[in-house]
């Protein structure tokens, strides 16, 4: 890329979005280094730290705990009118999310939802609409955050619909020029008696007062996918798949990059690759693995990333790239920009099926490396993380979509976990949903996150966003 180019994105890197805000995570794969040079053998259970202090009933929203020095507050629920928009209905199944400034000082926060209502049912959430017969799509919050120390208050000013007639829209990610990338977790469509094919991502400006109109960005590709995450130094764009992997069954998922033609402009196309171990074709990570391997990487061109047979297979893509040798992981979700590369995460991959972390840092334009930055031993200490992001003060912050009760985690860059937030079960009912769409604010002082909650138009169980802060300086997060 020409210096002109890299300057282009770096001003966006300076004036963007949450994520190109947050400072890199310096040092968070220093846990890995072998005990025989010097980290000691730990027991699972003394990866966890409470530097927090206990977690308790929050006493604005007593239904999760959090830690007891700190506050919570309600700020919007799903499947409800909406208590700043007149007329609106919140849509339900809330789930990635991302904070960006806005001009008057306040909040945008640009929210994903994840509804998965077939075609005889859906009805668009808005106008216009992508898929007359999709229930997905974004809503766009503005939120005024005020005072400072016990005295900061967090307050919704507004909500809308900001995308309209998609499917399933999972994860996706911030860009540097201040836009949501929105991601379809399915790509069946027309076949299934819907008006349009699915499996695409669509971009949301942060700016946008209503329901923009909803372009899929073909050439990024169609598959299932969950996350993006943006290099500001080069505009490239890497994306996840939640696909499975079942020994003898399923093969697994890979991880992509978007080469945009025009940087900033994802529209004017690009080319789709797929991340491949250097020697080792097809190779898989999702176990085995260890923090002293570090994995020589390149990339494989996706020569259609929309091909028509997708409706009807899901892993079209993806057969593509492991013909050419691509690697194998465990349903990608969660992507972050961070220390000159991007982590993901694997949701359930790992030895001990619970999770792992991993970081890619490119080394020249078509090589890299991968290393393992975290693997849970047990559900315990982690359980199937989904959505992450990178704090200001050097932690990830992982989102649990796990079995029993949920949390959202932090791990910090000695590689030991801080619980920030639990969804304790009730006796006889169903469990709220999956934690998602961590982000924090602008300035870093508070943590916004969603409970997700029924899936489905008139689901009974309403999904929540929430706002956390208090003395984040007294711990790792």
């Amino acid at each position: 890329m020409s210096i002109a180019r890299r300057a282009f994105l770096r001003q966006f890197a300076t004036a963007g979005g949450g994520a190109i805000l947050t400072p890199s995570l310096a040092g968070l794969s220093a846990w890995s280094v072998p005990s025989s040079q010097g980290r000691p053998e730990t027991h699972p259970r003394d990866l966890l730290i409470k530097p927090y202090g206990e977690l308790v009933p929050g006493a604005d929203c007593p239904e999760i705990e959090i830690p007891e020095d700190f506050r919570c507050v309600r700020l919007s629920s799903g499947g409800v009118p909406s208590t700043v928009r007149p007329g609106l209905t919140v849509p339900n199944a809330f789930d990635g999310m991302a904070s960006f400034p806005l001009p008057n000082g306040n909040v945008r926060l640009i929210r994903n939802h994840e509804m998965i209502d077939e075609a005889d049912e859906a009805r668009p959430i808005g106008q216009p609409a992508y898929d007359a017969r999709g229930s997905g799509g974004t809503t766009s919050l503005e939120v005024r955050v005020s005072g400072s120390g016990v005295d900061l208050t967090v307050e919704l000013i507004d909500e809308f619909v900001s995308l309209a007639g998609t499917r399933v829209n999972c994860a996706g990610g911030p860009t540097p020029w201040d836009s949501w990338l929105s991601c379809e977790e399915i790509t069946s469509g027309v076949e299934s008696g819907f008006d349009q094919p699915h499996g695409y991502i669509f971009e949301v400006p942060a700016d946008a007062t209503g329901p923009v109109d909803p372009v899929p960005l073909q050439a990024m590709g169609r598959f299932i996918h969950e996350a993006v995450a943006v290099d500001p130094d080069t505009g490239i764009v890497y994306e996840t798949e939640d696909t499975w992997y079942v020994p003898g069954r399923l093969p697994g998922a890979g991880l992509y990059r978007f080469i945009p033609n025009q940087p900033g402009v994802l529209a004017a196309g690009g080319r789709l690759q797929m991340m491949a171990v250097t020697g080792h074709p097809g190779y898989l990570t999702a176990r085995g693995q260890s923090p002293e391997l570090v994995h020589q990487v390149h990339w494989v061109d996706i020569d259609d990333p929309d091909p028509p047979e997708t409706g009807d297979n899901q892993l079209a893509v993806f057969q593509q790239g492991l013909r050419e040798g691509g690697a194998r992981f465990a349903r990608l979700e969660g992507a972050f920009y961070g220390d000159d590369g991007i982590y993901v995460v694997s949701t359930n991959g790992g030895n001990a099926l619970a999770g792992q972390v991993f970081h890619y840092r490119p080394v020249s334009d078509e090589r890299g490396e991968l290393r393992l930055v975290f693997e849970s031993p047990s559900s315990e200490v982690l359980d199937a993380p989904d959505n992450i992001c990178l704090s200001p003060r050097g932690g990830l912050v992982m989102c649990e979509d796990g079995s029993g009760e949920q949390y959202v985690r932090g791990l910090d860059r000695a590689g030991r976990i801080v619980n920030l937030v639990r969804a304790p079960l009730v006796e006889g009912e169903d469990g709220p949903g999956e934690f998602a769409g961590s982000c924090f604010s602008p300035d870093g002082r508070v943590l916004f996150f969603n409970v997700q909650g029924s899936r489905e138009a008139g689901g009974e169980v309403p999904s929540a966003t929430y706002a956390l802060w208090g003395p984040w300086e007294e711990g790792p997060i």
